[in-house]
């Protein structure tokens, strides 16, 4: 006899102790009493085809009818063939664990992906004087592009690292380059040791920038993971400003550029210090078989009420030990080649639709403008960043994933039009500056509701979980590497074809962005990763 019995406040239904319900004659029609709230049991669902992995057929009229529940839970489905698949606590219940101090602790490993990137653009001049590299504008490039180079070495080997180690472990390990490239940084003698505390930093922040947005997403609640997702690009940003204002005490201090840098090792150390109470991705414990432990994450992330419908997700999604690890060339096959080369395609369409040009010819622009403070022109556009970024979180979770791309490059499109319109039309000549300024800010506005915080929040929803560490190092292995070339040639490209031609290249880039993204990117919104995974699979 079936028994309901209210636990935690939730309706759990079971048959005697061994909490199955019996075999179910599919031609029989068995209808729950409903009331007023849509009866006791009117929260129960399930995924039971999904976990057979294959499409059953659904039970219509009073077959179909096994379980009526509300519409806000869908309906219960089941077999005659396996009717013990059905979980019958798998309820929707409220969440009572605290995942926010995790997200913390990981955004710290975002900080510093900015505040390395930034932190020498303010330095540079006054740490080549004490360098002896100020006529040598050769090496001062390397002191650059050393962390973009090291960024992209970091990026591939994250996922290698995840997928080994663990995300938290990973986390640890990638403390020490991170605060050894700072220390190193900050008490250079000569440009070779320079260099070298560069090239660590980079490493780093090349790991960083895989592990936060997948370790987020893996421990994140279905129904915020779109908000906490977008914190990671909201953090980069904090990290820039934070080293943009870190810049201020140069004018009246030339040696402050070394505290500048040393400055990094203390979120350095708070992370690796952070992440050792940190509990590690129940995902990646469940693919190693590590079931009880994936429990106790679970509790510790959401509360012990939802270890039960958790934890059935990740027996349904089939994320077993049973399937080998999978390698760099399993991402090239029939089975996840689609949705790899959908990851990869959004940061390259990201960068090549000209953020970094725009940032990197700001100040020339805000200087046609009469701006000639070149604080006031990154203030403004890190500003503009930080503002976009916070509007597109509160967005996430609720008007999806791909909107917000669409809508972010057909902003930025026009924006560049308008830019470009602004260097050629004899008409608008006057108000060019101006115009210039609103088209660079609204740009950067643009690019933040959706092209900056999207891509590296929905790559790790749409991959497997068996290739997502190693998916999501891959996609960011592009952005490092077109980051690194248009940083190398936008200047020569410009004085070759002129800024407008440029502008208006990133323009069309832009359109393309928009047709890519519609025809190609699924909405990910209020779904869980294993539902997710389920849909998108192919089998070979």
């Amino acid at each position: 006899m079936m028994r309901c019995a209210l636990k935690g406040g939730v309706c759990v239904a079971s048959w005697g102790g061994d909490r199955r319900p019996p075999a179910v004659n599919p031609s029989s029609s068995v209808r729950m009493p409903t009331g007023n709230g849509g009866g006791c049991c009117s929260g129960l669902r399930s995924r039971a085809a999904d976990l057979a992995g294959v499409e059953m057929a659904s039970l219509r009229g009073g077959v179909g009818g096994l379980f009526r529940s509300s519409p806000r839970y869908g309906r219960l489905q089941a077999t005659a063939s396996d009717p013990e698949d059905v979980p019958l606590e798998k309820v929707q219940v409220k969440s009572s664990g605290h995942v926010l101090p995790y997200v913390g602790v990981a955004c710290l490993g975002a900080i510093l992906f900015g505040y390395h990137l930034g932190v020498v653009n303010g330095a540079l001049e006054y740490l080549a004087k004490d360098l002896g590299i100020a006529e040598n504008a050769v090496l001062q490039g390397w002191v650059v592009s050393t962390s973009l180079a090291g960024a992209t070495v970091g990026s591939f080997t994250g996922g290698s690292l995840a997928d080994k180690f663990g995300r938290t472990r990973t986390f640890i390990l990638d403390a020490a380059p991170l605060a050894l490239g700072a220390f190193l940084s900050a008490t250079a003698q000569d440009v070779r040791t320079m260099i070298i505390g560069r090239l660590l930093a980079g490493i780093g922040i090349g790991i960083s920038s895989a592990l936060v947005p997948l370790y987020i997403s893996e421990i994140s609640p279905t129904e915020i993971r779109g908000t906490l997702g977008s914190v990671n690009q909201l953090f980069i940003c904090i990290g820039i400003l934070a080293a943009l204002l870190a810049g201020l005490p140069l004018a009246a201090n030339p040696a402050w550029w070394r505290t500048m840098f040393g400055i990094a090792v203390v979120p350095s150390i708070l992370l690796a210090v952070g992440m050792a109470f940190s509990p590690e991705s129940p995902r990646w414990l469940f693919q190693q078989g590590k079931v009880t432990q994936a429990e106790s994450a679970v509790k510790r992330l959401y509360g012990k009420e939802k270890v039960t419908e958790v934890m059935y997700d990740l027996r349904a999604s089939g994320q077993s030990s049973s399937e080998p690890e999978a390698g760099w060339f399993d991402l090239f096959s029939n089975r996840y080649w689609k949705v790899v080369s959908v990851g990869a395609a959004l940061f390259l369409f990201q960068q090549l639709a000209g953020i970094n040009a725009v940032v990197y010819y700001s100040t020339s622009v805000f200087r046609s403008a009469g701006i000639a403070s070149d604080v006031a022109a990154s203030a403004l556009v890190g500003a503009a960043n930080v503002f976009g970024t916070i509007i597109a979180s509160s967005l996430m979770d609720k008007q999806g994933r791909k909107s917000l791309l669409i809508t972010s490059f057909s902003g930025m499109g026009a924006s560049m039009l308008l830019l470009a319109l602004s260097f050629t039309w004899k008409a608008l000549a006057p108000y060019s500056g101006t115009l210039a300024v609103i088209g660079t800010v609204l740009y950067v506005l643009s690019f933040a509701l959706g092209a900056g915080p999207v891509p590296a929040l929905l790559l790790p929803e749409i991959f497997a979980s068996r290739i997502r560490a190693k998916a999501v190092a891959l996609s960011l292995g592009m952005h490092w590497v077109s980051n690194f070339f248009i940083g190398l040639y936008f200047l020569s490209v410009v004085h070759k074809f002129g800024i407008s031609t440029v502008y208006l290249g990133f323009a069309s880039v832009c359109a393309l962005a928009v047709l890519y993204i519609a025809g190609n990117v699924v909405e990910t919104k209020g779904r869980s990763l294993e539902e997710i995974e389920r849909e998108l699979s192919v089998v070979d």
